[in-house]
């Protein structure tokens, strides 16, 4: 069983590579962007404090942002899962390279993601990808950064938000958000992984995806291998730039109700069912067959 297996993405990654008017929103560490396996992505930069692309190719924003760009949008023949490479991706880091105070991972506070969030859905991003987290010290910004998801909504713009890896029953700004799509942590049987946050709002609203065994492209040259909810995020968006690719009538309400039915739903459960994107492909074809007979 692979990652890509495990979430059923392959079936539709035959289908489609993506294509180029499905356009994500990286809001990330800055991505190698002359990386071999990158030369022929849509990569595009969003201008802002932080360089697009890397200066230090050694840093841990470095590396988290390229590794997230090559589980999206690699090439298929590289070592990383390559989703939706023939999709559009705007970086927009967030991530500073030279890390501060001890940290040992990059975050960001509220307010910095509230201004990357609106500048991507101006820049043109139908999807977004929240593989971060927020800083703990500071909860200043949680009202912008609300505000800013409650932009993306009536833009219609999906945000997909790492659920988190503090191994605790809880939530944040972002993912608490109903209009946003959590992602929790699992293991290649689909068990939650044991550091992946868990809760209500992440079972009503959100989806496992896998973070085991996962491969991707290294800032250096040489691919990684990573764990965490960040590296479940992008399985979730991937599936659904394909899945738009594949029906760019859609809305987006309509995406977000066939990769996760359940939302719609009464579920109290902690535990978010797991991304089936064949499924969700399945539940798309039917609603346009009923339309095309209506």
């Amino acid at each position: 069983m692979t990652p890509l297996d495990l979430v059923r993405l392959m079936p539709l990654m035959d289908r489609t590579q993506g294509i180029p008017s499905v356009t994500v929103g990286l809001i990330d560490g800055p991505v190698t962007m002359d990386h071999a396996d990158l030369a022929r992505a849509r990569i595009h930069q969003i201008p802002g404090a932080i360089e697009g692309a890397c200066s230090r190719v050694g840093s841990e924003a470095c590396r988290h942002g390229t590794f997230v760009a090559g589980i999206l949008c690699a090439d298929r023949r590289s070592v990383a899962p390559a989703i939706c490479p023939g999709c559009t991706v705007l970086v927009r880091p967030v991530f500073a390279e030279a890390l501060t105070n001890g940290e040992h991972l990059p975050g960001t506070t509220p307010k910095e993601l509230a201004a990357a969030i609106i500048e991507c859905v101006e820049a043109g991003a139908g999807i977004i990808n929240l593989s971060l987290a927020l800083s703990r010290s500071s909860s200043n910004g949680e009202p912008e950064l609300s505000a800013a998801l409650d932009f993306a909504a009536r833009r219609s713009v999906i945000v997909v938000a790492a659920a988190g890896n503090q191994g605790m029953v809880g939530s944040s700004a972002a993912t608490r958000h109903p209009w946003v799509i959590p992602v929790v942590a699992c293991d290649l049987k689909g068990r939650p992984a044991h550091q992946t946050n868990l809760g209500g709002s992440l079972g009503r609203h959100g989806l496992r995806a896998p973070d085991e065994g996962v491969t991707s492209l290294g800032s250096e040259g040489q691919p990684l291998t990573f764990g965490g909810t960040s590296v479940a995020a992008p399985f979730v968006t991937g599936a659904i730039a394909l899945l738009w690719s594949e029906f760019p009538g859609a809305t987006a309400s309509e995406i977000k109700t066939a990769v996760n039915p359940a939302r719609t739903s009464n579920r109290i459960s902690i535990v978010p069912p797991l991304l089936d994107a064949w499924g969700a492909f399945g539940v798309l074809s039917t609603t346009r067959e009923r339309r095309r007979i209506a």
